[in-house]
Order: structure tokens, then sequence, then C-alpha cells
């Protein structure tokens, strides 16, 4: 029999309902706080201790840490969905809305949980670094966009020639970083010949670069058991469609979960691709043929394009 931990994670802290006691605590939100808690939960459940599973939302990098701490001490999680967890709490009736009642409810809802959503968690330390240098990049890519339109505003008007030249010494600055990020993650994947191998197949087809191997490359050893669909689904690209009775019927659009740098990536690589492979391409027209919009015929080819990526990445083959 499994007993389920509530815990709601903040900055600082972590607040955390047991069940079994009814007993509410607050921790520090470090490696520290978390092993008090597990003393604390070794004393109530002694030898059930290995059935405990941690239910807690994913809120960036404040659950990195018990994330990874779960998966060192081979804790299962039940890591649920933010948008659920509110659904959920609304259709229970909760009103009061704070930390400790947050807990309290995360501790019941284990029945949301589907097939294979209670596990350890995997840390890759590997994917976290690629993770937090593509974050950087993106980061800095902003700001140096920031800055070419500003400086575009002032030229364009002839502004202070002071600030120009400064815009100008740091815009190049932002270039040499972005430059610099990308070759230290690119020094990750070449650490590892398994990385380079899965890294050359997926940038084989034509109309990925670097930055979009990169991020595929990202999403794929994150996610190492996902199928197609589901990968699809992980960059954002499966389509939705709402109904309701006769009055509310949408069209099918993408979903857009996930990270938009996946989508941001390679909505750019498919101009390439359109152009320059004849399967794409020939794919990209039939779809003009049938009276697709442009954009939506680009997105069809963006997820070909994953999936394709994902075919040669699971079995290790280069694109014809």
């Amino acid at each position: 029999m499994s007993h389920y931990i509530g815990i709601d994670v903040s900055k600082a802290t972590i607040n955390v309902h047991i069940s079994k006691n009814s007993q509410d605590l607050v921790l520090e939100n470090s490696i520290k706080g978390f092993k008090s808690l597990s003393s604390k939960l070794k004393k109530i459940y002694k030898k059930e201790i290995e059935n405990i599973v941690f239910i807690f939302e994913p809120t960036g990098s404040y659950s990195e840490a018990l994330r990874k701490y779960c998966s060192q001490q081979n804790t299962k999680c039940f890591i649920i969905n933010p948008k659920q967890f509110s659904n959920y709490a609304k259709a229970l009736g909760v009103e009061v809305k704070n930390d400790i009642e947050d807990a309290r409810v995360l501790s019941k809802a284990i029945h949301l949980a589907k097939d294979g959503q209670v596990k350890v968690p995997v840390f890759n330390e590997d994917v976290e670094h690629i993770k937090e240098l593509m974050s950087f990049y993106k980061f800095t890519k902003k700001q140096t966009t920031q800055q070419k339109n500003h400086l575009e505003s002032l030229t364009s008007k002839k502004g202070d020639k002071f600030s120009i030249k400064e815009l100008k010494k740091s815009i190049d600055e932002s270039k040499k970083k972005e430059l610099r990020i990308i070759t230290e993650v690119q020094t990750v994947i070449d650490s590892k010949d398994e990385y380079r191998v899965a890294y050359d197949n997926i940038i084989s087809i034509k109309g990925i670069g670097q930055i979009g191997a990169i991020v595929l490359f990202h999403l794929f050893l994150k996610y190492p058991d996902a199928n197609q669909r589901q990968i699809t689904s992980l960059a954002g690209l499966n389509p939705i469609y709402r109904q309701s009775g006769t009055s509310v019927q949408s069209k099918y659009r993408i979903s857009k979960t996930g990270s938009v740098l996946y989508r941001g990536t390679l909505f750019m690589a498919v101009f390439s691709a359109v152009q320059y492979d004849k399967n794409f391409k020939a794919f990209y027209e039939r779809l003009k043929e049938k009276g697709k919009h442009s954009t939506v015929a680009q997105i069809a080819v963006m997820r070909k394009m994953i999936i394709t990526a994902h075919s040669l990445y699971k079995n290790n083959k280069k694109y014809k």
C-alpha cells in the first residue's frame, strides 16, 4: 500500500502534508530540508518507507532540487500538471488558496495519475546542463534582438551618436556571447561518442542547422522513452480541437505546450527543408494543392521533421 505525501514547493520553503497523521510541515527548500523530511517520514512509516510517493507540481527551477533528490534517493513521485491540479482543487470546492492547503490537496490527487506517471524521476546531469545553457542562449538572443531594435530606432531618426556607438558595441558582444554559449553546448555533446553520433544523425536532415539539432537532441535525450506522438506533443505541435454542443466548434490548432524554443528554431528550418529537400518539398506542395494555408502546411512539415529526426535518433541512422 502506497502512502502519499503532498508537497507544495516555493522559492525558499516546501510545505508538506503527511496524510497518515494529518501533520503539516514547513521545511527549507534545500538538501538539508529534504533530509529532515526523510528522517521524519522514516520515524512515521518505518518499514513502509519504501511505499512513500511524493506528489508535487513542477515549479521551474524551484522544484528541480527536489526532483534531483528524489532521483538520487530512489523515491517515487507523481509530478502533477499545474493546470490539472488547479482544476482538481476547484472540483473539490477548495476556496482557501495557500501553501498549506495546496499541500493537503496534493496529498489527495494521486487518482489523477495515469499509468507510468508514478515513478522515480530521471535526472540526467547532461540534460540539465544543456537546458541551462540553452535558456541562457535564449535570454542572450532576446537581449540582442531588443538592442538591435533600439539601435534601428535611434539610427532612423539620427539619434544620439554616443548611444548608437555603445549599442553597436553591446550588440557585437552579445553575438560573441551567443557563440560562446553554443560552443559550450557543443563541447557537452562532443564529450560522449553516443551523443556525437546522435547529434550527427539529427543534423543530417537538410534544413536542420546547429541550433535546431541541439534543441532536438536535448528533447530526445530528456525523454528517452517517448514515442513519436508524445515527442510532437512535448514540442507543442500536437493538434487540439475544442467542441461543446453545437455552439462551440473551434478549428484545429497546435497546443503550443512545451518550450517555444523547439517550435521557434524548427519553424525557421522549415523554409530550408522545403527548398532543398525533395521529400519535404513534395509533402509541402501536396498540402498546398489541397488548399491548406501556408502556415498550416509549414507546421505539418515541422511536425514531420521532428518525427523523422526522432526516428533517426532512435534507430541510429543518418537521413537519406
